[in-house]
């Protein structure tokens, strides 16, 4: 008898999850710092004597309203992933736990839009607006 090989050691590779959560990490944040350079693009532009904004309330309801739409944006089309995922799937069980977990990534952004709102006010609360 010959004696076999050892077996081949590989490093584990992430699963498919960890990357598509890096992934939209990364869109997440790089989205932010879009958004913070465009607006300072903006407010470069703006000619002497124009109107500013207000006051800080309004900026941070402002900041308010723009976290609760990308949150749900987000959360919207985890949802449709989802059910789309769930339609395709035929009983698979792997494809319906996929679908779940769609659904349950969902149910976290519409979740995290909501409490956006106290998020602001906790802001307030710290810079004494």
């Amino acid at each position: 008898m010959s004696p076999t090989p050892p077996p081949q050691l590989r490093a584990p590779r992430p699963s498919r999850r960890v990357g598509w959560c890096r992934t939209v990490l990364l869109v997440a944040v790089v989205g932010v710092f879009v958004l913070a350079g465009g607006a300072a693009a903006f407010a470069a532009t703006v000619p002497p004597g124009a109107p500013t904004a207000p006051d800080l309330n309004t900026v941070l309801n402002n900041i308010r309203n723009w976290i609760m739409g990308i949150l749900a944006l987000l959360a919207t089309v985890f949802l449709s992933i989802g059910g789309v995922r769930y339609l395709i799937s035929n009983g698979e069980p792997s494809e319906v736990g996929k679908a779940k977990d769609s659904f349950r990534n969902a149910g976290w952004g519409y979740g995290l839009a909501a409490l956006a709102p106290v998020v602001v006010e906790i802001l307030k609360q710290i810079v004494g607006g």
